[in-house]
C-alpha cells in the first residue's frame, strides 16, 4: 500500500507560477513510477508528467512541456510538480499517482492516488 498526500495548490494569476508536493508513505518509494494527472470541470483526466523511480527519466504531456517539471527526492519520500508560465487552461484539479505503468509517450495511471490538489489560474 501507498498513501498520496499533495500540497501547494492555489490561486495563480496567468503567467504565474506553483510547485506542487507530493508525501508519499508505505511501500518503498525510491521503487516507484511516480506521476502526475490533472482534472478539469466536466473533462476526463488526462496525463501531466512521469519520472521514473531514480528520477533520471521523466516523460510530459505536449500541453505543459517546457512549462511543467516534475523531479523527485527519494530520500523524503517526496515528488514536486514545479509549474510555471501557466495558463487558465492549466486549472483543474492535480492528483499525484504512484506506480505508473508504460513507456515512452504511453502511460497508465498507478493504482494509488492522493486526494488531490486544486490549481486555479485566473486571467
Amino acid at each position: 500500500q501507498v498513501q498520496l498526500a499533495e500540497s501547494g495548490g492555489g490561486l495563480v494569476q496567468a503567467g504565474g507560477s506553483l510547485r506542487l508536493s507530493c508525501a508519499a508513505s508505505g511501500r518503498t518509494f525510491s521503487t516507484l513510477v511516480m506521476g502526475w494527472f490533472r482534472q478539469a470541470p466536466g473533462k476526463e483526466r488526462e496525463f501531466v508528467a512521469v519520472i521514473s523511480w531514480s528520477g533520471r527519466s521523466t516523460y510530459y504531456a505536449d500541453s505543459v512541456k517546457g512549462r511543467f517539471t516534475i523531479s523527485r527526492d527519494n530520500a523524503k519520500n517526496t515528488v514536486y510538480l514545479q509549474m510555471n508560465s501557466l495558463r487558465p487552461e492549466d486549472t483543474a484539479v492535480y492528483y499525484c499517482n504512484a506506480d505508473l505503468q508504460g513507456s515512452s509517450s504511453r502511460w497508465y495511471w498507478g493504482a494509488y492516488w492522493g486526494q488531490g490538489t486544486q490549481v486555479t489560474v485566473s486571467s
